[in-house]
Order: C-alpha cells, then structure tokens, then sequence
C-alpha cells in the first residue's frame, strides 16, 4: 500500500495514545478508588459508541525524524451515546501531567476552561458531558515558555457559554479540580462529585498554606460537604463513580438534546400512584410538620423523582419527575426546614431551578406551603430578602407553562413566587391557608399597642386572632374567584395529567425561538 507507512505511524501514536499515563500512575488511580479516564468512558457511554477526536495530539520526542517518545495530550474527548442518544464528552486524563494540559504549546483540544468537545455539542447540538479531574495551570508554565501569561479578558470562557446557550451541559468532579477544571465546572447546568475521591476549589492546600497559614486537606478545602452542603457551588453528591454515572444518565432522560427540541417522552405503562395518602398527610395543627416528599411520591408517575442539590437550601424541594412520561419540574415548600419558610439558600436554589426548566421548556409544577421568608438576625444577614426577589424575577421572566397547588401555607412575599407569570392557573387542598401575614405574627404587628393596653393582653390577643380566622376563610377567596378550584386532594394527579397534556400542546409554539433572552438586571 502506498501510504502504509503512514498508516503504521497512526497505529502506533494511537497505540500510545490510548496507553494513558505510566503504570505506577494508573496503579495510584486505582488505589485511590477511581477509574482513569477511559475507564470512565467504557462505563459511562453505550457499549462501542464512543468515537475518539484528537487521539494524536500531544507531545512528540525526535531523533533524527523519528518518534522515539510520545506524551498524548492529558484529555481524552470525542463523541459517543448514552442510552441511545447522541452527546460530546470529555475528560481530563490524571495520570499524564495530573490532567493539566498547560504544558502542551497547541490549540486547547479541552479541558480546563473548554476546548474542543464545547464546540462539537454547539454545532451538533447535542448534550456536553465533562468528567472533571485536573489542574489548571502551573509556574512551570513560565518556565517553558519563557514569560507569565496575561489572562486580559474572558474569550477563554466563551466556547463553555455558547455551549451552555444551546445545550445541556453536565459536569462530574470525579477527582481533585482546581484553577481552570474548577472554574469549568461552574459553567454547567448541573454537577454531581463523587463523595470520598472529589474536592473542588480555585486553588489547592499548597497555595493555601502559603497564603494563608492554614494547614487543610484537598476535602477540607473543598469537598462534598463544602460544596453540596455549605457553597451550593455543586448540585448532588455521588456514593462513588458508578452513582455519578448513573444520576448523569438519570439528569439527562429529563432533558432535550439542545433548545430547539422538547424533553424527551417517557414510556408509561404502569399504575398511577396510590392517592389515599394524601388525605391524612396535612394534620390539622398548622404548626405541625409533615413529610412534603410523600405528598410528591403520591402524585407523580413512581419511581421518576430526581431530586436536584438535596443538600442545598433545606427548605425548598428541587425535583425533576415525570407526569404520564412527560418531565415537569417541581418547587416544593419543606416544612420539616425552617417551617418551610423560604431562606437565602432555598431561594437561590429556586431561581436557578425555574431557569433550567424554562430554558429548556419543562413545565414548572409548585407545591405550596410556605409561611414567608425566612426572619431574624441571620436571615438578614444571608441577603435572604435580595435572593428571594432574585427568586420571584426569575419566576416572572420565566414562559413554560406553571401550576399551582397551594397544599397549605401561602404567605408573604415568598408566597408571590411560585405560579405562572402568564395564565396565573392555582389550585388549593382543603388545608390551604393565605393572607397577607400569618395570623399570629399579623395580629402581634398591626394591633400591638390596642393589645398592650387591654386590661388582659392574652385574651385581647386571641380575641383578634378568632375574629381574623374567620374572615380567613379560604372560601371566601374561592368566592371572589382569587383561586380558581379549591379541590380534593385525591383528585391531584387528576389535575397534573391536565395540565400536562395542555402544556405539551403549547410548547412546540416555543421552540423555533430557540435561546431564550434575559432582559433587565437581574436584581
């Protein structure tokens, strides 16, 4: 053949390629619990799918014009299926350079703040997923080229952004992430890292140390529970990779391919969920708790609940779920958090929420009860207030259709978020209970010196409260038609699978405007 020379030379740098990093590094990646990189592939993609772009970049050792040594570039990226659906992915190979790709003086193949699989998902329009390990860069970097660099400007960012314009983006921290690596996996629409082998942070314990005298651990620093539980910067811890792998399938089975399509459609063959719990869930005692993720399981299709930051801003329930197949979004109020009374951290949980349904046309379902936002010292001082109108803006800016189902509270501010910013279509149970200001902190406000001056300050008091109670009658607002059905709570799903099916006839309508635009600024 005329050309086998070259065709040997293929097989051989792909040969190298695919080989990884030096065995007693690959041997460390095992120890330590976590695949490498094309492990992470095999398990993840759709046996036989995935199709590698870029296996021959790297760096090259000659003698007399013959390759005598071969580093492949520390990212591996190209194209592949999961559960029969097209999406570009990549991932950092720790074993070579610990993923950074600083050292390699070519066009930026990924990694880092984005290459190459960014601009594939763009013009495919297809799903990106990134499987997060590495460092960004190095002062070696100086050494080998000779000057520092000059970050001016944000270009770097810009393949990331597009891709998240058109496409759903997922992120998986499957190791230590800094610099670069870290900051990418901000720019996605959701994130999971896995619980023992991941931290994530804009620079490692050495810097740190240095900096600032403080002697902590990569998971210290910036693992599970900082990120899941306290910064809110990652969406949903993962017991190990294999769970990591299979909520990025669960995640994506929710989502369209890009933003000129409709989430996908599930099968649903089997039973509606059993209703008869919903009549005794709400007790009586308005100051009693219950279990929202019951009411949540008796109503949506079983089995289809994908809740996202679980761990993040207690008192508010983020879900992806399905209703006859079809995904719907849902905001529930936590009443076993705070009373459910919406704090900084929930609001900020709901906002970005509504925008990822909205931008990609899921259908936006609210269980109400929530007393207000959340009060005191240290409400104020986490900017509650400002996070919670950040909340209702998003909720205002937001076109896929929305439904209400006020359970019981619905108060305040914080009770204005959830709905509809076009139809304004609400439902209530029975237990339901609205106002202006709960009753007991209302009548404290407006009536505190007629009550200090009574002769019996109590009894004053609950006086004022029976006589409010009264006028609060929810059907008295039923009658001023300020909710339009006030329903059994057996008859939920009812209203869902309505409501579904009408939303899904409406938002083919969306689609040929494709990215949706953000005007104003956001406060």
């Amino acid at each position: 053949m005329v050309w086998q020379d070259r065709l040997d030379e293929i097989k051989q740098r792909t040969e190298l390629a695919r080989a990884g990093g030096e065995p007693d590094r690959i041997e460390r990646q095992h120890a330590r619990g976590q695949n490498t990189i094309r492990e992470r592939l095999d398990i993840l993609l759709d046996d036989g799918s995935f199709h590698e772009v870029g296996a021959l970049a790297g760096a090259g050792l000659y003698e007399d014009g013959e390759l005598k040594e071969f580093t492949p570039a520390p990212y591996v990226m190209g194209l592949g299926k999961i559960d029969g659906r097209h999406v570009a992915i990549g991932g950092e190979d720790f074993t070579i350079r610990g993923g950074s790709a600083k050292h390699f003086h070519q066009r930026v193949k990924g990694g880092d703040v984005g290459g190459f699989p960014e601009e594939l998902a763009r013009e495919y329009l297809i799903p990106l997923v990134l499987l997060i390990e590495g460092g960004g860069g190095n002062v070696q970097r100086i050494a080998s080229e000779g000057a520092p660099p000059l970050f001016a400007g944000n270009h770097q960012f810009m393949p990331a952004v597009e891709a998240m314009m058109y496409v759903p983006v997922v992120g998986a921290v499957l190791g230590f992430a800094a610099g670069g690596p870290a900051g990418r996996s901000q720019l996605v629409h959701w994130s999971v890292m896995t619980k023992d082998t991941s931290a994530v942070f804009a620079a490692g314990p050495p810097v740190v140390r240095r900096a600032m005298g403080q002697e902590l651990t990569p998971r210290e620093l910036g693992g599970p529970q900082i990120h899941v539980r306290q910064s809110g910067c990652i969406d949903n811890e993962a017991a190990d990779e294999q769970d990591a792998f299979n909520q990025i399938k669960a995640f994506l089975s929710y989502m369209p391919s890009n933003v000129f399509e409709l989430p996908p459609v599930a099968e649903f063959n089997g039973a509606p969920p059993d209703a008869e719990p919903l009549a005794d869930i709400v007790p009586r005692d308005r100051r009693r708790p219950y279990q929202m993720h019951k009411i949540l399981q008796a109503t949506l299709d079983p089995g289809s609940i994908f809740e996202i930051k679980p761990h993040y801003g207690l008192s508010l329930i983020t879900a992806l779920a399905r209703v006859n197949g079809h995904p719907v979004g849902v905001i529930a109020n936590n009443p076993l958090a705070y009373g459910g009374a919406l704090d900084g951290d929930g609001a900020e949980k709901q906002a970005h929420f509504i925008d990822l349904c909205d931008y990609f046309h899921i259908p936006l379902v609210f269980f109400v009860d929530v007393p207000g936002f959340a009060v005191g010292p240290e409400a104020e001082r986490a900017a509650t207030l400002k996070r919670g109108i950040r909340a209702a803006w998003a909720g205002m800016q937001a076109t896929v259709p929305a439904l209400s189902i006020v359970v019981r509270k619905c108060y305040g501010m914080a009770g204005m978020i959830p709905g509809d910013s076009r139809l304004r279509y609400k439902v209530a149970w029975p237990s339901a209970d609205w106002g202006i200001l709960p009753i007991e902190g209302g009548v404290e406000a407006a009536y505190r010196r007629e009550i200090e001056a009574s002769p019996d300050p109590e009894a004053r008091r609950r006086e004022l409260e029976d006589e409010f109670a009264e006028m609060s009658n929810i059907f008295r607002t039923a009658e001023a038609f300020g909710v339009e059905e006030i329903i059994d709570p057996l008859e939920t799903r009812t209203h869902l699978e309505r409501f579904v099916e009408h939303a899904y006839r409406v938002l083919p309508h969306e689609l040929a405007d494709g990215p949706k635009s953000r005007p104003g600024v956001r406060p």
